[in-house]
């Protein structure tokens, strides 16, 4: 193999792992614990104390690395379905093969446990037991309709919660929040198997979609997105400086949202509502910079 060619592999190789392991997620994931680390959990300590802090770098790094970790051992097992559902996204998530995807799962993880040994023994046994879970859910748990979308808003919830735990932050309005994006989460989980029955139905997953139906299915969200209001009003009435603001903004969009839930009902539609439903968590991302301001 030429140079120039062994270029163009490795970059083309590179570009499949990034897509892999869903990079652009990954990069908010560090930028939110970051945000919540230093506006929500510790805002009592210095921007300077937060950055340079070696342990939470390593328990950030840490997180984002199972993370990656995840999304390959799910893709691995998707492997089928998305095919159907996302041929494109199947074409490039898979330019590496299955024993390098596999590789790069149990490196990753290797190297998650090494970073969270330089924290605490503690943080070595929750990334341990952290990325058992997600094989688990990856493995068993995901054919579950009664059970995989709520695992799956939780195990995405988790690297928060060591970070707050880190910091010994035990805030009831630390935790309306997380409930808040607990059910945006899950209410997001729930459309994307909408969007995806078709290859769900193709490859026998036992989603509430396929189970039950699509309107079934439908009365199940707009529940997950009525509870919703109840942490939502809860933030609303605190002292959250302009961050109110991405509150005030968010109960008329999840309103319009229902609404738009019950009027579509193809595969593009409920991919939008997907879309819209992460835009609206990027949004809060971006806005807790304005909390108490």
């Amino acid at each position: 193999m030429t140079g120039p060619q062994f270029r163009q592999r490795f970059w083309i190789k590179l570009l499949g792992a990034f897509s892999l392991v869903r990079g652009t997620n990954i990069l908010v994931l560090a930028l939110t614990q970051y945000l919540i680390a230093y506006y929500i959990i510790a805002p009592n300590v210095s921007l300077q104390t937060v950055l340079f802090d070696g342990k939470l770098f390593c328990l950030v790094l840490a997180s984002s690395l199972i993370a990656s970790a995840g999304y390959i051992i799910n893709n691995f097992f998707d492997a089928a379905k998305d095919q159907i559902n996302r041929p494109k996204q199947f074409l490039l998530r898979h330019l590496l093969s299955q024993q390098e995807q596999l590789t790069l799962f149990f490196l990753l993880n290797l190297a998650a446990v090494i970073l969270a040994a330089a924290v605490s023994f503690k943080a070595v046994l929750f990334f341990g037991v952290y990325s058992l879970a997600i094989y688990g859910y990856s493995v068993f748990l995901k054919r579950l309709y009664w059970i995989s979308n709520w695992a799956a808003a939780f195990l995405i919830l988790l690297p928060f919660y060591v970070i707050a735990q880190y910091y010994n932050n035990q805030d009831p309005v630390l935790y309306s929040f997380a409930t808040y994006l607990y059910l945006l989460l899950l209410s997001r989980d729930l459309i994307k198997d909408l969007e995806n029955f078709k290859g769900d139905f193709a490859q026998r997953y036992q989603t509430l979609p396929i189970v039950f139906g699509q309107r079934a299915t439908k009365v199940i969200i707009s529940i997950v997105l009525l509870l919703e209001m109840l942490p939502l009003f809860f933030l609303m009435e605190q002292p959250l400086g302009k961050l109110r603001y991405y509150f005030y903004l968010s109960y008329p969009s999840l309103l319009l949202l229902l609404v738009f839930l019950w009027v579509v009902s193809t595969q593009k539609a409920y991919l939008w509502l997907h879309n819209v439903i992460k835009g609206i968590i990027f949004l809060g991302v971006l806005s807790i910079y304005w909390i108490n301001k």
